[in-house]
Parts: C-alpha cells; structure tokens; sequence
C-alpha cells in the first residue's frame, strides 16, 4: 500500500492550492483520511481529517480558509486551501487508516510528504 501526494508548491499570500493524495495497493477499505502539516523546528499538528462518512474535523487555525474531501472510488483525498498566509508555509503529510484485503486490522500509512511554501 501506498499514498502519493501531490500539488505542493510556491503561492502567494491570499492564493490557493489544492493538494491530492492517493492510496494504492491492495486495500479493502480506509476509514479516516486525513492531512498534517510540520513546519520547520515545529511538530507535526493535525490540519484536517474526514471519516469514510464524510464527517470532518479541522485545526482552528484553518477553519473557513481549507476544505478536506474524498472520493472513495479513488481512495484519494483532497485539500483545498484558500486565503493562504505565510504560517501555513510547511510539509504536508497525508495520512489514511485503512484495511488490506486479507488482514482485519486498521493501519496508519503516510504519504511521503508535499511542500507549502506561502510567500511574497
């Protein structure tokens, strides 16, 4: 199994981006889908999460800029984000509990990872 992510890159202040990550491999089912980010010296912190029934939860500090969404028949989940500020500038990691086809137990997989830069 793995999760591709893609559509990090350079924006400006007040632009948007739009992020994509795919999970491929032999899997049964994903539960939550989710995004984090790690600034430089900082942690990784949680950004925004959706279960397998579209409920979401989203950090305060993206509340109204960013949009979490998925489509299942293609295992991918989305990030749109809007009205972007330079402190959102960091790696963001896409992360999916799931199911492999032949082993009940939920995993935790991670994507490898795109890169927000948010500057003038």
């Amino acid at each position: 199994v793995q999760l591709q992510a893609s559509g990090g890159g350079l924006v400006q202040p007040g632009g948007s981006l739009r992020l994509s990550c795919a999970a491929s491999g032999s899997i049964f089912s994903i539960n939550v889908m989710g995004w984090y980010r790690q600034a430089p010296g900082k942690q990784r912190e949680l950004v925004a999460v959706i279960t397998s029934g579209d409920s979401t939860n989203y950090a305060d500090s993206v509340k109204g800029r960013f949009t979490i969404s998925r489509d299942n028949a293609k295992n991918t989940v989305y990030l749109q984000m809007n009205s972007l500020k330079p402190e959102d500038t960091a790696v963001y990691y896409c992360n999916a509990d799931l199911r492999r086809r032949g082993f009940y137990p939920l995993e935790d997989y991670w994507g490898q990872g795109t890169l927000v830069t948010v500057s003038s």
